[in-house]
């Protein structure tokens, strides 16, 4: 039987079992493929989205478990809309290999979402589940921070 899901704003029918984790939904049924496989047991990040605007790792999440609105990085902005994670993103060239990038952005996002101005330890606290093989983790902190300043004035 299949299953709708709305993803990004728009809604999916997929037919796959509900045992089924999200990443693989996202990726290989309906060609998302920002979202990351990275470790397959939620202990990197890469397969971050976020559920009712929550960040979770998708490679832990069934298809039949999935209990609202999916956000991936393919939804966050667009490519002449950037959202301000994205854009600090840019500014700060935080991306080295790149590949952990999506995941770490939509849990940045979620944090601006829950604290508008986070400090650095609320920072590394929400990220500290995001790993990045490169390193970057001081420009995805000032990043953070720019972000936060752009939402804040409007930039």
């Amino acid at each position: 039987m299949p299953t709708t899901l709305t993803i990004n704003g728009t809604s999916h029918q997929v037919d796959l079992p509900g045992n089924v984790p999200l990443l693989w939904v996202l990726r290989d049924a309906l060609g998302l493929t920002g979202t990351k496989y990275g470790c397959g047991v939620a202990a990197c990040g890469a397969c971050t989205v976020q559920i009712n605007g929550e960040a979770t790792r998708s490679c832990q999440v069934l298809l039949e478990d999935v209990d609202g609105p999916v956000t991936t990085i393919e939804g966050l902005g667009t490519p002449d809309n950037l959202a301000a994670i994205q854009k600090a993103w840019v500014a700060n060239q935080v991306a080295q290999c790149g590949y952990c990038q999506s995941g770490q952005i939509m849990q940045a996002a979620s944090l601006l979402a829950e604290i508008p101005d986070p400090s650095d330890e609320e920072i590394d606290e929400a990220m500290a589940g995001n790993l990045c093989r490169c390193g970057t983790y001081p420009r995805i902190r000032a990043a953070i921070h720019d972000a936060a300043n752009m939402i804040k004035t409007g930039a």
